[in-house]
């Protein structure tokens, strides 16, 4: 095969990949009732004043299901800390007790389930967009090639498309592992 047409589908699968991973990101901040860390995954603390990730300047635990606890490693910074949650707007009221910072996190109401599992989805097609950009892309910069038989184009296309249609099964698959997991009480 040309190295053209395979540079240009190994580009493809890259991009339908990250589109994967990035939907994989956005699931883990889709809370499901049970505590996680990677529910303050986008939290930014003021850290001696640059913008750090919680995850860098504290300990994050779970441990149970319905509580977070954040063990700073400066003592000083359980303010900073509390407050970055607050700003985060993640819906936490983080309680102080001088050592660290203890969230409960409250069980989802039945309306709440059904908002996160539209929000999923939503996610989920906003991936499904990113692979089909990534098909669109490919598709195009195989048809400019011109030193290439259409043979050929027409079996990278084909390529393409069996990249593209793994891509949206493997996406259907995480939103329905998503669901379920939302869903359930």
């Amino acid at each position: 095969m040309n190295e053209d047409i395979s540079f240009i589908i190994d580009t493809a699968k890259e991009a339908m990949d990250n589109a994967i991973q990035h939907l994989i990101k956005q699931f883990a901040n889709i809370r499901a009732g049970k505590a996680s860390p990677a529910m303050l995954g986008s939290v930014m603390v003021d850290y001696y004043g640059s913008q750090t990730p919680l995850s860098q300047v504290a300990n994050v635990n779970t441990p149970d299901g319905r509580t977070i606890t954040i063990q700073p490693w400066e003592k000083n910074m359980l303010q900073e800390i509390e407050k970055a949650i607050m700003i985060a707007n993640l819906g936490f009221n983080p309680m102080n007790n001088g050592e660290q910072l203890i969230i409960n996190v409250p069980p989802l109401t039945e309306e709440r389930r059904r908002d996160l599992a539209k929000q999923a989805k939503a996610e989920a097609e906003d991936a499904k967009v990113g692979v089909r950009n990534a098909r669109k892309d490919a598709n195009n910069d195989i048809k400019k090639l011109d030193d290439v038989s259409e043979d050929l184009q027409k079996n990278a296309e084909a390529d393409v498309q069996t990249l593209t249609d793994n891509s949206v099964k493997r996406i259907d698959e995480l939103l329905v592992n998503k669901d379920k997991e939302i869903m359930t009480v």
